[in-house]
């Protein structure tokens, strides 16, 4: 029997929604029943969300094998072949030289996946805490921030803010009374880069909380996290704990005469509270509405008192750059874009997940290189960053550098991490329909441009969706946008319009087809195609039949069918279900 040292097993809340608890459980009944005493230690996500469930087996000898894709069938497959006679299933290995993994460079996510993130002691042995002993030892507050900003760290939450000068402006304002705040309020679509990490190293985010705490003079903090966020809030209140037993947190830590605090406030799960000024009221109790500033909350923020906010991934960045120093961090990146940036890659892509990269590499590099190209080889066609606040970028800009001013010169933005891929498949109009609906629904009200104006702008898009559009439309969507990104009083309503400035940007023949044709170059929008069947096809097996939910598929068995166009719902069953591929989607012509 081969030396095993552990077994890991991915229980983020990807690995979860997979079968990895039903993995975890079975491989504990194997061994129990086998006699075996090996340790199977429970991780976060490694980022490759695409091949969950995951096992990691590893040897005494250091050496190491991961296994995706298992069920519980394969685990015992794999408890009997490897753990017991000593033989890898190469059939279930994810290879050794991945390029998801392998084309990465991990310094935030450098623990998820690797160690029990309900486990303090793991957190130590993987150097967790020697930044807090070594800023409470050696450094005053001053210096701490000025090795941020040494280090070229922006704020990742999307608006690129330099953390070290942000951290001075804390420290420099007048009051005994600060605070500092850890936003976790990830609502993006596509977005799961905090929650991953919350879920993974909750201890780095503490820790990075606990250092800027210490720069900035605060001795209370929060933790603003969506209530949407079960797994992150349980393991954020285990670490929390852990870490007031060992005295990271809390009165004298480390023997020091600094004081500092961390609560957890669970968020309701509105967009808008991830407005700093917002999100501030809805600690306070109050209803999550932006405030006009000045004054900023480095002066006035939390009951009055200066207040600092960063997000979850800045402040996970805080741990490494104290140990390794803010010089060597810099060496990492683009001249005004430090570091590494973590994304979650998600929508029409072969290898979606939990991606961190170095700053300066293509957005080719990222969606074909390590995510694996477009999900059944098709043709790409766009990728939306930056979320509801972001843009689409199409595909004669893919070798743009990921940084700041590069993605900001496109039109769409960095934002916090979320990348979603689009294929040939994607309406671009509805697209930009999509996201401008959420951004509408999530206003608070408060700004008239933004209650108003991103209605008109939503009513606009749906009748063009609808093929009722007008070609003077596409001026009242730019002159609309234009006045909202004005006019708006936050970071919700002045990148509202975002999308759709960047899809008429690039993607202005789409809006013209749909409004002077009536057609949908996509075959997507409901209201400008059809479904028909191919007689010359069709078998007559009758599984369309079956499908179609209102009775439109009509027709008897071995004889080819048709589709009534005044029943048919446009719900697309009957073409899922077809084996022949004798159903097509056409235009509305």
């Amino acid at each position: 029997m081969i030396q095993v040292q552990e077994l890991l097993v991915g229980l983020g809340s990807c690995g979860i929604a997979a079968g990895a608890r039903q993995v975890y459980d079975t491989l504990i009944r194997e061994l129990k029943d086998r006699g075996m005493k090996i340790p199977v230690i429970p991780t976060g996500c490694i980022g490759a969300c695409h091949r969950e469930p995951l096992l990691e087996v590893r040897l005494k000898d250091g050496s190491r094998f991961l296994y995706g894709d298992l069920d519980i069938g394969k685990v015992k497959e794999v408890v009997t072949g490897h753990l017991v006679e000593g033989s890898p299933l190469n059939e279930y290995l994810v290879p050794e030289k991945y390029d998801y993994l392998a084309r990465q460079k991990k310094i935030v996510l450098a623990n998820s996946g690797v160690i029990n993130p309900e486990s303090i002691d793991d957190y130590i042995k993987a150097e967790g805490y020697t930044a807090l002993r070594k800023v409470i030892g050696t450094m005053r507050p001053d210096e701490v921030i000025e090795e941020l900003k040494i280090s070229g760290l922006r704020g990742r939450g999307g608006a690129g803010f330099p953390t070290g000068l942000k951290w001075g402006f804390t420290s420099s304002a007048s009051g005994v009374k600060k605070y500092l705040v850890c936003n976790a309020d990830e609502g993006d679509p596509g977005a799961f880069m905090d929650r991953s990490l919350l879920e993974g190293d909750p201890h780095a985010v503490i820790e990075g909380m606990v250092i800027g705490a210490y720069a900035i003079g605060a001795d209370e903090g929060y933790i603003y996290v969506r209530a949407e966020y079960p797994l992150a809030i349980k393991r954020l209140g285990i670490a929390i704990s852990q870490a007031e037993e060992r005295g990271f947190i809390g009165e004298h830590i480390l023997g020091s005469d600094f004081f500092f605090n961390i609560h957890i406030k669970e968020g309701a799960g509105a967009f808008v509270c991830g407005e700093e000024t917002a999100l501030m009221a809805s600690i306070e109790g109050k209803r999550g509405m932006p405030r006009i500033r000045p004054p900023f909350p480095a002066e006035s923020g939390l009951w009055a008192a200066p207040t600092n906010i960063n997000n979850v991934e800045t402040l996970g960045n805080v741990p490494p750059i104290i140990r390794m120093g803010g010089g060597e961090y810099a060496r990492i990146g683009t001249e005004k874009s430090k570091g590494t940036k973590v994304f979650a890659l998600a929508g029409k892509i072969k290898r979606g997940g939990m991606v961190e990269v170095p700053m300066g590499i293509s957005l080719r590099e990222v969606i074909f290189d390590i995510g694996g190209g477009i999900k059944g080889d098709k043709k790409f066609k766009a990728v939306q960053l930056g979320g509801p606040s972001g843009g689409c970028i199409p595909e004669r800009l893919l070798d743009v550098q990921v940084d700041y001013d590069s993605l900001t010169a496109t039109g769409a933005i960095m934002g916090s991490g979320g990348m979603v891929v689009m294929d040939e498949s994607t309406c671009m109009v509805d697209i930009a329909r999509y996201f401008l609906s959420f951004t509408q629904t999530e206003s608070c009200g408060k700004c008239t441009f933004c209650r108003v104006g991103t209605k008109r702008m939503l009513e606009i898009l749906e009748r063009i969706t609808q093929g009722q559009g007008r070609m003077e439309d596409i001026d009242e969507l730019q002159e609309l946008a234009v006045n909202i990104k004005i006019s708006s009083l936050c970071g919700l309503g002045q990148t509202a319009p975002n999308p759709v400035l960047t899809t008429l940007s690039y993607f202005r023949e789409e809006y013209e087809e749909h409004i002077k044709n009536k057609r949908c170059p996509a075959l997507h929008c409901k209201a400008l195609i059809r479904y028909r069947v191919n007689p010359e096809v069709c078998t007559g097996c009758t599984l369309c039949v079956k499908a179609c939910p209102v009775q439109a598929v009509q027709g008897v068995r071995k004889k080819p069918h048709i589709i009534d166009q005044e029943l048919c719902i446009k719900c697309g069953l009957c073409f899922e279900a077809c084996r022949f591929s004798a159903i097509e989607i056409t235009t509305g012509e």
